[in-house]
């Protein structure tokens, strides 16, 4: 017969298997529990009435509340309803119409439901996201306004050359507006302004260029439809301001011109229109860049008259100057 190990022997055997068996299988500890996929919260709700619709934005967030990916998003829910004195967002909730959105993913998302049920009531505006599950997040930034009758969808929109850009008219009975703008080889229209006229000068448009225009009236949460789209190329079609501070001084066989220089940032230069006496101005310079001018082809003794023109880079001619005169030498 073997002799027997001594216990303490034994027990260490039992132990290192025990660790072998631990190592082969990649046993950690206890296994988790499942988690729960309920999403993160929605911070970013944003909700207007466009047209005869009920409007809202929002971003479904990538994590749920254990910090996991979130895998499936199930369903989500906007409510409206009206809000509570003081405001409770149970009892809100409670009372609210739940309307359910097609979103299947996370990321941006956009909501539309009706609002002819909710024309001129204060109403409270949430959403969230319930798992396949049917476990819900929490409640996300509540949005609180009032909804209007649809207003009006601006009309007759017109464009016209400005000399310092495009101007843009409209007829609407509201009183504040919003106004897109779609240029050459963009792909979308943007807002370049708003007004709470009936009119915008775009002073971004460039001469020569193509642009598309449309308008939207909006009040507090409530916008309009877009009108229809006019297309419009401003052109060139102003002057520069006539020159000033005309003088003229009889020098040695000539007579010297100066003037003011213009301030137009297109300018290109001017012209110099010359009479004998009392005659007709003909023109006897051109496109001079700067305000100065000799005439040599003077007879001495004769009397001449002068004005002066300023030309900008599309060919505009402005008015002439006030005439000077002087006497050949």
């Amino acid at each position: 017969m073997r002799p027997l190990l001594p216990i303490a022997a034994v027990q260490c055997l039992i132990a290192a298997a025990q660790c072998l068996l631990c190592v082969s299988c990649g046993y950690v500890g206890d296994p988790l529990p499942p988690a729960l996929n309920i999403a993160s919260p929605i911070t970013d709700l944003e909700a207007i009435e466009l047209g005869d619709r009920l409007r809202v934005d929002f971003t479904i967030p990538p994590l749920t509340t254990e910090g996991l990916t979130l895998t499936r998003v199930g369903t989500v829910e906007l409510r409206v309803g009206a809000g509570t004195n003081p405001f409770d967002t149970n009892r809100w909730a409670a009372g609210a119409k739940a309307y359910p959105l097609d979103v299947a993913k996370t990321g941006k998302a956009v909501g539309e439901i009706p609002a002819a049920e909710w024309i001129g009531k204060e109403v409270v505006v949430g959403v969230h996201v319930i798992n396949p599950k049917g476990r819900s997040s929490n409640w996300s930034n509540l949005v609180s306004m009032r909804v209007y009758e649809p207003l009006a969808t601006p009309a007759n929109v017109k464009a016209a050359s400005d000399p310092k850009g495009a101007l843009v008219t409209w007829e609407s009975a509201e009183n504040s507006f919003r106004i897109f703008r779609k240029g050459p080889n963009e792909k979308d229209s943007v807002e370049v302004g708003t007004s709470t006229a009936r009119t915008f000068l775009d002073a971004g448009a460039q001469f020569g260029a193509a642009y598309e225009y449309t308008v939207q009236a909006v009040h507090e949460h409530a916008q309009s439809g877009r009108s229809q789209p006019v297309v419009f190329t401003p052109k060139d079609e102003f002057p520069p301001e006539p020159p000033a501070g005309l003088t003229a001084v009889a020098g040695i066989g000539a007579i010297e011109l100066v003037w003011d220089r213009n301030t137009e940032p297109d300018l290109r230069g001017y012209r110099v229109y010359r009479a004998n006496e009392n005659g007709a101005f003909a023109r006897v310079a051109e496109l001079i860049e700067t305000p100065a001018y000799s005439d040599r082809a003077v007879e001495s003794g004769k009397k001449y008259r002068y004005a002066i023109s300023a030309v900008d880079q599309s060919g505009n001619e402005s008015k002439q100057s006030v005439a000077a005169e002087a006497a050949a030498p």
